[in-house]
């Protein structure tokens, strides 16, 4: 199969569908790959790179899409004016379009592929779960879009983010307020914490309370009760009551921060407004608001997208291109994202569009022309919250419960067998010498002390399986000591000298394993 990489036409884009990285990854899929002249030029990636990466350098626009059977774009096609055509008219009957689509806003569109009967999946509409998240572009995009907003809104900010104590005087730290805590809200707290700003986050849904907290900013409540969690991992419309006392926390916080970044959005609907022109005008001189959703008209009353705009002295930035901004990074994981989703669809030899891949139908728009956007709702089944795990439980315990769980004549057996081994021991009681049964005694208590105690050791921020080993690995160094005592030449004390020195690498190698996991975590 033959995969083309057009050059984006959309002004201001830089970014490109594939990198000569990912080209290398397409090739070992088994596709050949065709790239259009100049479409790396944006993202610091020159023909060059392409040819040297294997892939075909192609400079005629008609030829690369008219032969591709597979085509793989950032932007949706678009009227083409140098060409004077329609992106979507150069595809050839039957070819494949992998790209954002925005299916729901763009109709028209989707009705020109499908006068070409092409198959299209839109990569803005795979589905936000688990196994899914190797390909979802959207959070990919969000999370470059949040770090840039920061990036951008310092550029307009003239004062120090991070607070300063100097000889010429105190600075004061940038307070940043961040209006949404999805990917992109959170990438723009992690960006703002690490230049040294104070941060505070506001977002309608609770559970991301934690996270925000995590990254060192404080989440922002509400005293009223009502839980924002939409469908797709997306926040919901609220109650007029809620929006009455968001508005009123919105007011009050403008007034006391620098810098806004706002990153709400409901999907397929304009953005909602969240600033007013009246907070804008209490806002200090000097400070920014960054308005993410500007694509969707925004969520500040004043935001012209796809430019700045300067009222009442606050810089409102409503760039639309942010992830364009970082086109090298933007490229790379886009081109990532598209590897892995072709691999999922079988490679060149074995592609195939799988209507029963929950992933594939939930991006799929077109299949040779025919609607099947929107996907069929999930049954209720297949939504249904997964049972949660069982908690670690002892050997015992899960006998016990098993035991529960086991049909009546299994129940029996468990008892047969057991009353059959207590009357064995008590057998080997009557019959074995007294210091047999001194040593064996000493075995049982040894067993079910070491078993409770390895079991009971708190797993804390390592692995339960490193507190388990090392717990074993402990006994098993006392118990060495207590053996290791007298000549050196019994065999005796020099296994107890081995299992000292194997117990002690491992206690060792535990516990630097596990500082390094604990120094992840530090800043």
């Amino acid at each position: 199969m033959q995969i083309a990489i057009p050059r984006e036409i959309r002004p201001g884009e830089r970014r490109v569908a594939a990198t000569p990285d990912t080209v290398a990854r397409l090739r070992k899929l088994g596709f050949t790959v065709r790239v259009e002249a100049g479409a790396g030029v944006g993202a610091s990636m020159s023909d060059a790179d392409y040819a040297a990466a294997g892939a075909e350098v192609v400079a005629d626009t008609r030829a690369l899409w008219g032969e591709a059977d597979l085509l793989l774009k950032v932007r949706p096609p678009e009227a083409n004016p140098a060409l004077g055509v329609h992106e979507a008219d150069l595809l050839r009957e039957g070819a494949t379009l992998v790209s954002f689509l925005y299916p729901g806003k763009n109709k028209a569109l989707v009705e020109r592929l499908a006068a070409r009967k092409v198959s299209a999946l839109a990569l803005d509409q795979i589905p936000r779960i688990t196994r899914a998240q190797k390909v979802d572009a959207l959070s990919s995009m969000a999370n470059i879009a949040g770090y840039r907003a920061v990036i951008e809104a310092a550029s307009f900010y003239g004062r120090f983010f991070t607070g300063q104590m100097t000889a010429a005087g105190r600075v004061p730290p940038a307070k940043v307020l961040v209006v949404g805590a999805g990917v992109a809200g959170l990438a723009a707290i992690g960006a703002a914490r690490g230049l040294g700003a104070i941060v505070r986050a506001f977002d309608s849904r609770a559970s991301v309370k934690d996270l925000v907290k995590s990254l060192g900013a404080e989440f922002i409540e509400l005293n009223v009760q009502e839980e924002g969690e939409g469908g797709g991992g997306y926040a919901k419309e609220m109650s007029e009551a809620y929006h009455a006392a968001e508005v009123a926390m919105l007011a009050k916080q403008c007034r006391e921060v620098d810098i806004v970044i706002t990153t709400a959005l409901i999907p397929n609907q304009p953005a909602p407004i969240l600033i007013t022109e009246e907070m804008v005008k209490k806002m200090r001189a000097g400070s920014v608001i960054v308005d993410l959703a500007a694509e969707n008209g925004g969520n500040c009353a004043l935001t012209e997208p796809g430019t700045v705009v300067e009222k009442y002295g606050v810089h409102i930035l409503g760039y639309n291109d942010l992830p364009s901004r970082l086109a090298p990074t933007a490229s790379q994981m886009f081109g990532n994202i598209l590897a892995e989703l072709l691999g999922e669809m079988g490679g060149a030899e074995h592609f195939r569009i799988n209507l029963d891949d929950e992933v594939i139908r939930g991006a799929l728009v077109l299949q040779d022309g025919k609607l099947l956007w929107p996907p069929p709702r999930r049954s209720a089944a297949a939504v249904a919250a997964p049972a949660a795990p069982a908690p670690r439980t002892s050997v015992a315990m899960r006998a016990v419960v098993a035991a529960k769980k086991a049909k009546p004549g299994r129940r029996t057996g468990v008892v047969v067998l057991t009353l059959a081994g207590a009357a064995a021991m008590v057998a080997l009681g009557f019959a074995a010498p007294p210091a047999f049964l001194s040593h064996f005694t000493v075995f049982v208590l040894a067993c079910v002390i070491g078993w409770q105690v390895i079991w009971n050791v708190r797993p804390a921020l390592h692995t339960p399986l490193m507190s388990v080993t090392n717990a074993i690995s402990g006994i098993i160094v006392i118990g060495g000591m207590h053996e290791a005592r007298g000549e050196i030449t019994s065999p005796v004390v020099v296994l107890g000298a081995v299992a000292i020195l194997v117990a002690a690498v491992n206690v060792v190698g535990g516990f630097t394993v596990t500082q390094r996991m604990l120094r992840m975590f530090h800043r």
